[in-house]
């Protein structure tokens, strides 16, 4: 028999008694008409279709571009939770930032024997172009968004690391505006710490990396590979709310080894770069030479240090799902505690041990590319066809090395509005952490993602997922103290200055 799924507002309980602490939004959820929640939605939805919140799907001819779906019931977390998360989270991306500046410098965790050597310099997330080049600061990853899963009331995982040029940001930003305006009883019942300060340390940490050289206040920019990108509506909305500039490959040149942003007022040298474009395409001199997104001669300006690129580049090793497989021993190598955070169970098909369970047991198993994203080349075991486990079976003895496996794990769900009503509906959950010279800091919130479709594992908005808002509780006595602060926050979110 299957294990039930826990959910985060009602437990076990399939609907009969919320968990403590959620009696107040147990009521709220009750006590809301469902043709009035289905209004708000349809005003959220009406929204976010006026402002371009869309994303694209490569390879669906019949809706190349959709707005991304949006349910009106949020997905809380106590104080105590994020506490705990937090703590975690930020141990996590220390780590990783450790492992990405030994990888690239002295490779002591290699020599040690506790990552395998080739399973790093043969991947191909691995950049030889990099190795040897320290980032301004040391700081390899400033951005990171980590998966996670829950299964139960004390069980959180990490999914998978993000540590490239992550997403989603400004869907976490845009529904809590959307939740703030369409919900306002809600942070009146309950005190909810806000996300919109984000954007304020997301400016902070970039001017905190600036280059040593910078003798003025440092001159960021988004570079963006242009507005037909799927993440493109994403680029745009962090350009206008953290203040800088929104760049394409033409609107910079290099020159001495120096980046200038061509303006109408004339050259301006510009000190980081956050870059939303992988490392193929930054810079045709070193990368792929046929790429017309990147800006030749930038690599060269970053190996001089006179440039900060955000993420830098070579941070693609950190999101290969075998290296994933070995965060808690590279938690431990650096930290010399254990893993606040757990990982999934992984087996690595590179092993023969591992590649010969995986084999008797795809049926049962989620299969990954240890390289994919998306939710593409992925097998769900348990919802698959015999033809598609025969598929992937066929791909695992071909190159085994290329995947990873794990449990089918019972992820948590949250009551979510559908046609027949509340359902409870499978979710996962990207917090994000910033990494400057100012320290580690994790925003109180995240992005939700949920499975709109009944019974489905797989929550990537390409593959018919949605998104919730994701609050965060106050503790108890900083709610006390901080009565007035959801109203205050109701008004400078709604105020937000944007350009458009």
């Amino acid at each position: 028999m299957a294990r039930q799924s826990f959910d985060e507002i009602w437990g076990l309980s399939r609907g009969r008694k919320p968990r403590a602490g959620f009696e107040g939004f147990a009521r709220w959820l009750r006590a809301t008409p469902r043709t009035e929640l289905i209004r708000r939605h349809a005003s959220a939805e009406a929204a976010f279709r006026q402002l371009g919140i869309t994303f694209n799907v490569y390879g669906d001819d019949e809706a190349a571009e959709r707005i991304i779906p949006f349910d009106i019931v949020p997905r809380i977390f106590t104080a105590a939770e994020w506490a705990r998360l937090a703590e975690g989270l930020e141990q996590r991306v220390t780590a990783l930032n450790l492992f990405l500046e030994d990888v690239y410098g002295e490779r002591e965790i290699l020599k040690d024997g506790v990552v395998p050597a080739d399973l790093v310099l043969g991947n191909p997330g691995f950049s030889p172009a990099v190795a040897g080049h320290r980032p301004p600061h040391g700081i390899y990853c400033h951005i990171a968004g980590i998966d996670m899963v829950r299964t139960g009331p004390d069980d959180f995982y990490v999914l998978e690391d993000n540590a490239r040029t992550p997403s989603g940001v400004s869907y976490m930003l845009e529904n809590r505006e959307a939740m703030l305006r369409l919900c306002p009883e809600l942070f009146e019942l309950l005190e909810v710490e806000p996300v919109d300060r984000y954007t304020d340390l997301l400016r902070e940490m970039m001017v905190s990396v600036a280059p040593r050289a910078a003798q003025r206040d440092p001159v960021c920019v988004l570079l963006t590979p242009g507005h037909f990108n799927s993440a493109f509506y994403e680029h745009s909305f962090l350009a206008d709310n953290v203040g800088i500039e929104l760049v394409e490959a033409a609107d910079l040149e290099v020159d001495d080894d120096v980046v200038w942003m061509r303006t109408i007022d004339g050259r301006v040298r510009v000190d980081v770069i956050y870059r939303r474009l992988d490392d193929d395409f930054i810079d045709p001199l070193v990368f792929r030479p046929d790429s017309m997104l990147g800006v030749p001669g930038l690599m060269a300006a970053y190996f001089a240090g006179n440039v900060t690129l955000i993420n830098a580049p070579g941070t693609g090793i950190a999101d290969d799902k075998a290296i994933y497989s070995y965060m808690p021993e590279i938690v431990k190598y650096y930290s010399g505690e254990e893993a606040r955070l757990k990982n999934v169970e992984t087996w690595r098909c590179r092993e023969p041990a591992a590649l010969k369970y995986t084999l008797e047991h795809l049926p049962e198993l989620v299969v990954k590319l240890v390289d994919g994203s998306g939710g593409y080349g992925m097998l769900v075991g348990p919802t698959s066809t015999q033809v598609e486990i025969d598929a992937f079976r066929a791909a695992l003895k071909a190159n085994p090395g290329g995947y990873i496996a794990q449990p089918t794990l019972p992820l948590s769900t949250v009551p979510t509005l559908t046609d027949k009503g509340m359902r409870p509906r499978h979710v996962d959950f990207r917090p994000f952490v910033l990494t400057g010279t100012n320290g580690v800091h994790t925003v109180p919130g995240g992005l939700t993602r949920v499975a709109l479709v009944e019974g489905s594992l797989v929550v990537n908005s390409s593959q018919g997922g949605g998104t919730k808002d994701s609050l965060v509780l106050r503790p108890p006595s900083a709610a006390q103290s901080q009565s007035q602060s959801s109203a205050a926050g109701v008004q400078s979110q709604s105020q937000r200055g944007r350009k458009r």
